[in-house]
């Protein structure tokens, strides 16, 4: 296991190195404040995906690459609205209507369409993990969304397309992303249970 995460660091230069080991620190920093429901998950989920961005490009993994703009995009925007409840009143943590459940579902397909549409745009041969790729990108899509509303379904999206990630980064040679994905696995596990205990004790 220890050589299999060394080895795909064989070839890479010291940058890459270092821009890989701070937005593995700072993506679980991110996920551990979210936990909590501390605005800090926003600064540093927003550098954690800007240095993704720019990995996911080198490698050419076009559909991750975009879903981590949108990322960073949704982390201004859930700043915005974490500070904006924190200044009016909390922002509660609910669970998504009915309504919010529709308009979920049309995100993720959306998601399965521009993923898809920017695969061609590079002209990419596609292949099984890029599908994986796309459908992982519209879970997260939606999931990203739904944190920035303090939806508690949030994390049942994150702890699926987690569960896929782990071994998708593994097999791309990406060992410390791969890492990462599965401590975010086990961090979003417990933020389910903390969130679910905050939601049943704030309900009338």
């Amino acid at each position: 296991m220890f050589d299999f995460f060394l080895k795909s660091y064989e070839n890479a230069s010291s940058l890459q190195i270092a821009l890989e080991f701070l937005a593995f620190v700072t993506g679980i920093l991110s996920v551990f404040f979210a936990k909590k429901e501390n605005i800090w998950v926003y600064p540093t989920g927003l550098i954690s995906t800007l240095i993704t961005v720019y990995l996911l490009y080198q490698a050419q993994y076009f559909g991750d690459m975009t879903m981590n703009i949108y990322y960073s995009i949704m982390s201004v925007y859930g700043w915005y609205r974490w500070t904006k409840g924190a200044d009016e009143g909390a922002l509660a943590i609910t669970r998504t209507s009915t309504q919010e459940k529709i308009v979920g579902l049309g995100m993720f397909v959306l998601t399965l369409l521009v993923t898809y549409g920017v695969y061609q745009f590079f002209d990419y041969t596609l292949e099984i993990p890029n599908y994986i790729d796309i459908f992982t990108s519209g879970l997260f899509f939606t999931a990203m969304w739904y944190m920035a509303l303090k939806k508690i379904e949030n994390w049942t999206l994150w702890i699926i397309g987690d569960c896929i990630a782990v071994p998708l980064f593994a097999y791309r040679g990406l060992g410390m992303l791969s890492l990462q994905y599965l401590v975010f696995t086990v961090l979003a596990v417990l933020a389910y249970i903390e969130w679910k205990k905050i939601l049943n004790n704030t309900r009338p």
